[in-house]
């Protein structure tokens, strides 16, 4: 798919999370030790409900293409400037529709105020999240469930794609029966070669320097011997 290309220009994003508590979720470093990004950009979509969501950020010019859609898994943070920035960038850059749904409700996104954790209360917060609202599986259907749903609209091309958290149930989703045409990972968290040897469909991988460089290395072996591989992509950015 050409999403994936499209998707390195789309901004590095921030991330959620560390964990010294007995329950671990996520084991990301990074999302210990960077907060979110301060921004004054200003949405282009609007909020709509949409398959079983109340609440779903869309975006995309009025001529947009109604055969494809691309889906955004927000990070724990939800709906952020920054990452609503990346999603409009995409909906010009290729007219189409991008929606990104509110996975957490009716709950609410992980504080900011508690990240990056400070305390050890902060980190059992964090990790039931994780466990919780933010739980991978269960949020992997309800991101396939949001697919089917636009496939059942007639769109015949759909990409997905998330930021760190979202990054995991993103690639997750593009298992066996996905509705998704491909789907990509930036800034992943929880990343584990196992999700890229359930892919059915091409898949971009995008991590920065603070990602396991080894799980990379493995998930883009497996990936290469796809039959698909021609139309993956990756990418390593080291200084970010």
């Amino acid at each position: 798919m050409p999403h994936l290309n499209r998707l390195r220009s789309v901004l590095h994003h921030v991330s959620p999370y560390r964990a010294s508590m007995s329950t671990i979720h996520n084991t990301n470093a990074a999302c210990c030790s960077i907060p979110p990004v301060k921004h004054d950009y200003t949405p282009h979509g609007a909020y709509k409900s949409y398959g079983d969501f109340k609440k779903v950020y869309i975006t995309g010019p009025d001529n947009a293409s109604s055969k494809s859609a691309i889906v955004c898994a927000y990070d724990i943070f939800g709906f952020f400037p920054q990452t609503q920035q990346g999603a409009d960038i995409l909906a010009t850059a290729l007219n189409t529709r991008v929606y990104m749904p509110d996975f957490f409700e009716p709950a609410s996104p992980f504080p900011p105020s508690k990240y990056p954790p400070k305390t050890e209360q902060d980190n059992a917060d964090i990790q039931a999240f994780f466990g919780g609202p933010a739980s991978p599986t269960v949020n992997t259907e309800k991101l396939l469930a949001f697919g089917k749903a636009l496939r059942g609209e007639g769109i015949d091309r759909i990409g997905a794609y998330g930021f760190c958290w979202g990054g995991k149930i993103a690639i997750r989703a593009g298992g066996p029966s996905t509705p998704f045409s491909s789907v990509a990972m930036v800034h992943p968290a929880m990343m584990s070669v196992q999700d890229a040897e359930t892919l059915t469909v091409p898949v971009g991988i995008y991590i920065s320097k603070d990602e396991p460089i080894s799980e990379y290395n493995k998930m883009v072996d497996v990936v290469s011997e796809k039959s698909f591989a021609s139309q993956c992509d990756n990418k390593v950015y080291p200084n970010m």
